[in-house]
């Protein structure tokens, strides 16, 4: 089992406000901006709260972001969606030079991934119209949700009949040679009392960056260290820490037990 890093959700660039760990413990990560993706923050909810009245309360730097449409990816939540399509399947895609890359890593059925953002903590009640971040509360890097591979679909016209509702089946993106969608499996192969995707709620193992430090800085695990990366990286942090510059999306670990263990100890509570 090949275990995938991926970074998803809102950050510094697209959206510009942390995702927020509700104060249930709740790991809401937001969809990016996208223009072409028909779905809006007003399509997605919780708790029958829509997300652009969670946005409007958290104040972003340009509050016309509520208005925006979204892409919602990986879509592993059915709860967030007003209106769940009919057949809805959790899936997460990939395209371009992204894809390349696991494809190249020989990604495929009974892998793992592990999709973190960043986050920071929040009180209030979303449904009262109070929720805003903790005043000084560190910004971090955590684990929220997964998808274990079932299934890889790249055939256009099964997209676009089968999946329309995810944006990787868009006429725009589908058409592309490199286009992919990865659909989970029934359940987990290590863990068959948990689907084969979902969200995690906040631990604090679920925690990727260092104690005060900036988020992209994380903990020494070894699983995470430039010798368990399968691709040359290098840790550019300089003291303490693992740094990984730029602004990549995906990190497949080197399969063994190591990145193994780590993964499975991620789902423990």
């Amino acid at each position: 089992m090949k275990v995938i890093l991926s970074r998803k959700g809102f950050d510094s660039k697209a959206g510009g406000v942390p995702n927020p760990i509700l104060p249930d413990g709740t790991l809401l990560s937001f969809p990016i901006p996208a223009k072409i993706d028909q779905l809006t923050y007003q399509d997605l909810q919780y708790e029958g709260v829509a997300y652009s009245d969670i946005l409007t309360q958290l104040k972003p730097k340009d509050l016309k972001i509520r208005d925006w449409n979204c892409h919602l990816d990986p879509d592993i939540r059915p709860e967030a969606h007003l209106n769940l399509p009919q057949d809805w399947i959790a899936g997460f895609g990939q395209i371009n030079q992204s894809q390349s890359y696991l494809r190249n890593q020989n990604v495929g059925i009974g892998d793992l991934f592990l999709f973190f953002g960043w986050f920071k903590q929040t009180e209030g009640n979303p449904c009262e119209g109070t929720l805003r971040y903790v005043k000084g509360a560190p910004d971090l890097h955590i684990l929220y949700g997964y998808l274990q591979v079932g299934e890889l679909i790249s055939e256009q016209d099964m997209l676009q009949k089968k999946y329309q509702w995810h944006p990787h089946a868009h006429p725009e993106r589908a058409k592309q040679k490199t286009n992919m969608l990865y659909l989970p499996t029934k359940e987990l192969s290590f863990d068959n009392s948990r689907s084969g995707s979902g969200v995690f709620t906040f631990t604090e193992k679920r925690i990727l960056t260092k104690e005060g430090c900036s988020k992209a800085i994380w903990n020494e695990v070894e699983a995470l260290l430039p010798t368990n990366i399968s691709k040359r990286v290098k840790n550019s942090a300089k003291k303490e820490g693992i740094y990984y510059a730029g602004q990549w999306q995906e990190l497949v670990l080197k399969e063994n037990e190591i990145s193994e263990n780590w993964a499975k100890s991620v789902f423990l509570t």
